[in-house]
């Protein structure tokens, strides 16, 4: 499988944020996001093939507790359900971020979830049309939370999104709002600040809850952090 990058950091969003991780990015993406902050996986996807035995090597050596699987898009690698399954056998929490836009048997400890919104779109007269179609694939999301515990997660760049998220949450009823994160679109510590009021009280005015991006606030936008 194409790695883009292999790190260890904390995870910086979600119910686990603030969790010493080994993260493991594949290379390659349905997607391109507008907002992409990984574009060395999607827009000049970038890396080196791994086996999954080397990958098994690494979390092996490493002391972090969790085992993050992120990309790209890592539910279109074919090897990562048996990857997944190799890092839980060492006893690793394992959590796969994914759009939810492809179809995989894979089974993890939390499926992170992120359905990209309308606000996500690129304008790229190559991508667009692609991207809008590809996005919005509720019946795969409504497989994975199946599959293993799920939450939620989306990239709030206005506070209308909103109306986008409530319209998410009526076709998977299964998920409580304590399942749903909201996060803002940030690229800078800046612009974190500056949505992170308003966001947090439209989380608190939903019953969903805020998530915190602790690499970005700690790091800032830098690769492998």
């Amino acid at each position: 499988m194409q790695i883009a990058e292999i790190f260890e950091s904390i995870q910086g969003e979600g119910p686990w944020a603030g969790t010493p991780s080994l993260f493991i990015r594949t290379s390659g993406c349905n997607l391109r996001c507008s907002f992409c902050d990984t574009p060395y996986t999607s827009w000049k996807p970038e890396g080196n093939a791994w086996t999954v035995d080397d990958l098994i090597n690494k979390v092996s050596n490493s002391d972090a507790p969790d085992v993050v699987l992120t990309g790209g898009e890592p539910l279109l690698v074919p090897d990562l359900p048996d990857l997944a399954r190799k890092c839980q056998i060492l006893g690793k929490r394992v959590t796969i971020e994914t759009a939810g836009t492809v179809h995989s048997t894979a089974r993890c400890d939390l499926f992170a979830i992120s359905p990209k919104l309308t606000n996500s779109t690129p304008n790229d007269p190559q991508w667009s049309s692609r991207h809008q179609k590809t996005r919005f694939q509720p019946n795969i999301v409504q497989t994975l939370i199946q599959q293993s515990p799920a939450i939620l997660k989306f990239v709030i760049e206005h506070p209308d999104d909103i109306h986008e998220i409530l319209a998410w949450t009526q076709l998977l009823p299964q998920l409580t709002p304590s399942a749903v994160w909201l996060m803002p679109q940030a690229r800078t510590r800046e612009q974190l600040r500056e949505k992170s009021e308003w966001v947090r009280q439209l989380a608190l005015n939903n019953g969903f809850n805020f998530s915190p991006r602790l690499h970005l606030e700690m790091f800032g936008n830098v690769r492998g952090t």
